[in-house]
């Protein structure tokens, strides 16, 4: 399993361009998206130019998770903050929270040879049990920025839903134990904070060690990975290695898969700052610390890309047609990539529809209890699949009409397809009266003679 790791990186190397050297596995997941909300600006250490999801260009700011000994809540801030994010700053964003007797404690440790972050947090309120609804409460009433509370509400969601599957129990009635303890709040807010501080383009992870033995949890001794660390690692690479000891936790399985885009090795980039966030336990003769990296992609890492995504199918026979339209709006709404639907011939010779969503593995949970909820159906089929992708960007040209945005498409650096985006073209079309086909040609002229 090591192929995975990121091999041959040292304190030398910042700014020098390097890549690991296995092959890669990655899917695509959700991850950041950029807003207008000017409080968030306060965050920002750099601004960078909206992402283009779900692909790599030049120049692109990557943050990478190498997840070699695994990752929890304060393993994450810690190495955050190691890498250069302002420990005084978060600290006073997590105030935000109005959390009674708040200590937030950041102290540099050594793991196995390794200096590296440790943050431990304390409060006066040590009550350990909270639903989902009370947690949500308490992000809702601070006066952090929306992108960071939507954030965290999300992977406070993600973290209900492989517990509701765990439990067979409804979201709204997931009872955390652990995790709802103030110190997980703040773990999971506070990396919300660091990443928005941050404001990387895209993140990806490693795959993700998660130990092995046996730990003793609320409902008695389980097997490494726990139960709730299973759940969250549906259509995430992970592997066992090193001592029997607990390595991923809840709270950082939710956070990672929440937040990474994609997993894998190291793409090519140029380094600019490394972070060692330091676990709690000091392991002997093996690092228990998360490394951060933080670079820009080079031309190389941008040409082409292979995604490993999920496809969920259902043949449904007894929905009326109008709920399957709204099942289709509901489920690109929610952040599934594609959604379509076939004609098909069922048992008994009943005429029916094939419902196929394509999704990334961090949403698949969601959209399948949504299907669940909002059709008929009672099962459904699972498949990962592999897409691969041209290197795309979005650029705006100006024609007679006014702007108009185009998605560039590019093979081994040569553009091969320009694709004028539709909304832009119909506006432009309803502003001046002039053809949408004439417009349309207007701009693929225009795009491809600033090439």
């Amino acid at each position: 399993m090591q192929k995975y790791f990121s091999l041959g990186i040292s304190l030398g190397q910042r700014g020098c361009p390097f890549a690991a050297e296995n092959g890669n596995y990655t899917h695509l997941g959700k991850g950041l998206t950029t807003s207008a909300d000017p409080q968030s600006l306060i965050f920002r250490q750099s601004l960078r130019a909206p992402r283009i999801r779900d692909t790599l260009f030049v120049g692109m700011r990557i943050l990478y998770f190498d997840c070699f000994s695994g990752v929890s809540g304060n393993m994450i801030l810690g190495a955050l903050i190691s890498s250069g994010i302002d420990a005084a700053a978060l600290e006073e964003h997590l105030r935000k929270l109005n959390l009674p007797g708040l200590r937030f404690s950041v102290n540099r440790v050594m793991r196995s040879g390794i200096s590296a972050v440790h943050v431990s947090v304390t409060a006066s309120d040590e009550k350990k049990h909270r639903h989902l609804p009370e947690i949500e409460k308490i992000i809702d009433g601070s006066d952090l920025p929306q992108t960071v509370q939507e954030r965290a509400k999300a992977i406070f969601r993600r973290l209900a839903s492989a517990e509701a599957s765990v439990h067979d129990v409804p979201v709204e009635k997931v009872h955390f134990h652990e995790v709802g303890a103030l110190d997980a709040i703040v773990d999971i807010v506070g990396a919300s904070i660091a990443i928005e501080m941050l404001g990387p383009e895209r993140i990806i992870a490693s795959p993700i060690n998660v130990g092995s033995g046996r730990i003793q949890i609320e409902h008695g001794h389980f097997p490494v990975p726990p139960p709730a660390v299973v759940e969250l690692a549906r259509g995430v690479p992970i592997y066992s290695e090193g001592p029997a000891v607990e390595l991923a936790t809840p709270t950082g399985m939710a956070i990672i898969t929440t937040i990474a885009d994609s997993y894998g090795v190291l793409p090519k980039l140029t380094l600019e700052s490394i972070g060692y966030g330091a676990g709690t336990k000091d392991l002997s003769e093996f690092p228990n610390v998360l490394r951060v990296l933080t670079g820009q992609t080079a031309a190389t890492e941008t040409e082409e890309n292979i995604e490993h995504l999920v496809l969920l199918e259902s043949n449904i026979d007894d929905s009326p047609p109008q709920a399957l339209g709204l099942i289709m709006e509901r489920v690109l709404s929610e952040g599934a990539l594609d959604c379509w639907f076939t004609a098909v011939q069922m048992k008994k010779n009943r005429p029916a529809v094939a419902v196929s969503i394509l999704v990334r593995p961090a949403d698949e949970l969601k959209i399948r209890d949504l299907l669940y909820k909002e059709t008929t159906t009672i099962g459904m089929r699972r498949t990962v699949v592999e897409r691969h992708c041209l290197a795309r960007t979005i650029r705006e040209v100006q024609t007679e009409f006014g702007p108009i945005r185009v998605k560039l498409a590019a093979l081994s650096g040569k553009i091969i397809n320009i694709h004028p985006e539709f909304d832009d073209v119909r506006r432009a079309s309803e502003t001046s009266g002039a053809d949408f086909a004439r417009i349309y040609e207007a701009a693929i002229r225009k795009a491809a003679s600033t090439q």
